[in-house]
């Protein structure tokens, strides 16, 4: 069974209909409830749990009892949570479990329990407190008395894994906003006038929470464009590409890659599956509670990689590294990373079991030297940023003692920033490192998510034995950075989705990167006669860009036999940048008037000549990678990947 504990406010819910055919019946009184002061106890019964449901409910209702005597409420809410698991026990199963739960709380609680099978509504108030947010994985094994035996804690590891894991379950975060001036400010008194989307931020990072009561826009839009889809006859959070998407996600691939490449690193291929009894791999789970998938060959039992960093360890290990060579970068872009998320945390793009992840080593010789390629790929995440066009807010986190110790540093970065980030402080170290950067966006369901991040490590160069050869000839443990100068690719197309959701909200209209839309420009024949001019347009404009800057124009061409009017409604809702009607009168005139959607482009004027055209759409694909139209030119031959 698992849980997902909320000490709230409140929670109230609405039913909608039902869900499946097996929903319990109620009556008019259970349509629709609210609790105050309540423990919000989701609640997702497991095919497991079925083994011994009479020592699951026993279990799950310890665990409960003592969150909700932690946190001083009596007021229990349980909520039937599908999304929190993959493998769900039978309706007829959940239900008694559910049933006997509710009976085994209320002897000495007061126990509400919103309807099974419903889709249902519901909005909660998190306290924010360091114990409000708590995940359980209840076990059928029989109770050990006080305490609860077969439960697990918050990220599914076993509660006696690790002393370490245990620790950084109570690691306490302290909030601050610094300015590009030096100032520190408790966040709580920070004045946000005029910093609305940091204000959102900080909200979301101190006391939001990952499950979300509805669904992201991008889904909708993702779905709608036709770039990404849920792919049914995989694993959840394992996506389909279509055409137009995998193109946007290899320009995005190609420009981190051509970004690495410039700040010096070397590029590395390794291998997507690891041995769990490798010795240092073995620690280094123990201390990384990464949800894994494992993989079973002959008698050895193995995991997909959550990162590139245990090849790159690996590889650093078995080099040969002198001083000189330092500081010393490795990249891999992995397309196949692998992280088993639970369940109600997957949403679309956003938060993926399997993801392309652009991860960067740095070996650096010592503090010094890691704090300037740290602010190199600070500078280069902000480049990215800048490529995507999306509006961002930077966090920073610290070990209290090494931002006592780095004060101008952290201002510096904030100042480079031109406006104030976040800054979380842990008084203790309880990870690798001492101090991160992240870049991240604010979604259409009040919650943010990290794009770019470099982090500076000070333990696993020891943990794996990577050394160096200092001047003198002696072996010493370099300072290691990681990077992901863009994040995951998926995630950087979920923000671009995300942030036109929120424009259109305003009343704009959706765009993409100009460099990264599917089709630049669309040339619309108002008859047959005209697909012919269509075709010599295309080849023109193609040429002209490709001779100005050595892109790739991507222009397709409606020869469908479909009224003008459909052809720009078409158009318009697949965010195609410049529409160009074809007619008699662009046919004499050799001039055209295209329907921009990116306003700036058209710099006041309406008609334009080919060459004219070509010189202001190539100015904006200038230095950036280019590929050609990802499907056929002509729209009558294109498949529709959705129904």
């Amino acid at each position: 069974m698992k849980l997902l504990l909320i000490h709230s406010d409140y929670i109230e819910y609405e039913t909608k209909k039902k869900a499946i055919a097996a929903a319990e019946d109620i009556g008019g009184e259970r349509k629709h409830d609210r609790m105050e002061e309540a423990l919000a106890a989701f609640i997702a019964v497991e095919k497991d749990d079925e083994r011994d449901v009479a020592a699951t409910v026993a279990n799950a209702a310890t665990q409960i009892r003592d969150v909700a005597k932690q946190v001083d409420t009596k007021r229990i809410m349980l909520y039937p949570y599908a999304h929190l698991s993959s493998e769900l026990a039978s309706p007829k199963a959940a239900m008694r479990a559910l049933e006997s739960l509710e009976e085994a709380l209320k002897d000495d609680c007061e126990v509400k329990r919103s309807p099974f099978g419903w889709y249902k509504s519901f909005r909660i108030s998190c306290k924010g407190h360091p114990l409000s947010e708590l995940s359980r994985h209840v076990l059928p094994e029989k109770a050990q008395g006080a305490g609860g035996g077969g439960a697990k804690g918050e990220e599914g590891e076993e509660e006696n894994v690790s002393e370490a894991v245990k620790k950084e379950k109570e690691l306490r975060s302290f909030w601050y906003i610094l300015t590009p001036s030096g100032d520190l400010v408790e966040a709580e008194n920070f004045d946000f006038g005029g910093h609305d989307e940091l204000k959102r931020f900080y909200e979301y990072e101190a006391k939001g929470s990952r499950v979300s009561a509805k669904e992201p826009a991008h889904i909708r839009l993702m779905q709608d464009l036709e770039l990404v889809d849920y792919e049914p006859g995989s694993d959840s959070g394992n996506m389909r590409w279509y055409p137009k998407g995998q193109m946007i996600k290899r320009l995005l691939e190609e420009r981190v890659g051509d970004m690495c490449n410039r700040a010096g690193a070397m590029r590395v291929e390794t291998p997507i599956m690891y041995s769990i009894d490798h010795p240092q791999l073995k620690k280094y789970l123990n201390k990384f509670p990464a949800r894994q998938y494992r993989v079973f060959s002959e008698d050895s039992e193995f995991f997909l990689r959550f990162a590139a960093c245990f090849g790159q360890y690996l590889m650093a290990h078995d080099a040969t590294i002198s001083y000189k060579h330092l500081p010393l970068r490795l990249f891999e872009l992995t397309h196949y990373s692998f992280r088993r998320e639970q369940r109600g945390e997957l949403a679309g793009i956003k938060r993926l079991r399997c993801f392309t992840m652009p991860d960067m080593h740095t070996m650096c010789a010592d503090i010094g030297q890691a704090k300037e390629e740290f602010k190199r790929q600070y500078l280069y995440s902000m480049e990215w940023m800048a490529d995507l066009g999306i509006p961002y807010q930077a966090a920073i986190r610290f070990v209290r003692p090494f931002y006592e110790e780095n004060k101008e540093f952290a201002t510096e970065l904030a100042q480079l920033t031109g406006r104030p980030v976040l800054i979380e402080m842990w008084d203790q170290r309880f990870f690798y490192f001492v101090m991160k950067f992240e870049f991240n966006v604010n979604d259409t369901t009040d919650k943010s998510f990290a794009l770019s991040t470099v982090q500076i490590d000070v333990e696993n160069t020891k943990s794996f034995d990577i050394t160096y050869a200092d001047e003198s000839g002696e072996k010493q443990n370099p300072l290691l950075l990681h990077a992901s100068l863009s994040g995951a690719i998926d995630r950087c197309v979920c923000s671009l989705l995300e942030n036109e959701a929120m424009k259109m909200e305003r009343g704009e209209k959706g765009s993409l990167p100009f460099w990264l839309s599917p089709t630049h420009v669309r040339l619309l024949a108002v008859g047959d006669e005209y697909v012919d001019e269509c075709r010599r347009i295309a080849e023109k404009l193609e040429l002209a860009v490709a001779k100005r800057c050595g892109a790739k124009l991507r222009v397709d061409i409606d020869d469908r036999d479909d009224k003008i009017g459909k052809k720009i409604r078409n158009a318009e809702k697949e965010w195609v940048p410049a529409i160009i009607v074809v007619g008699d009168r662009e046919v004499e005139s050799k001039s055209y008037a295209p329907r921009l959607r990116i306003p700036q482009m058209a710099k006041g004027r309406e008609q334009f000549t080919a060459d004219e055209l070509a010189e202001i759409l190539g100015s904006h694909l200038e230095g950036k990678p280019s590929a050609p139209l990802p499907l056929p030119k002509m729209l009558s031959m294109r498949p529709r990947f959705r129904g």
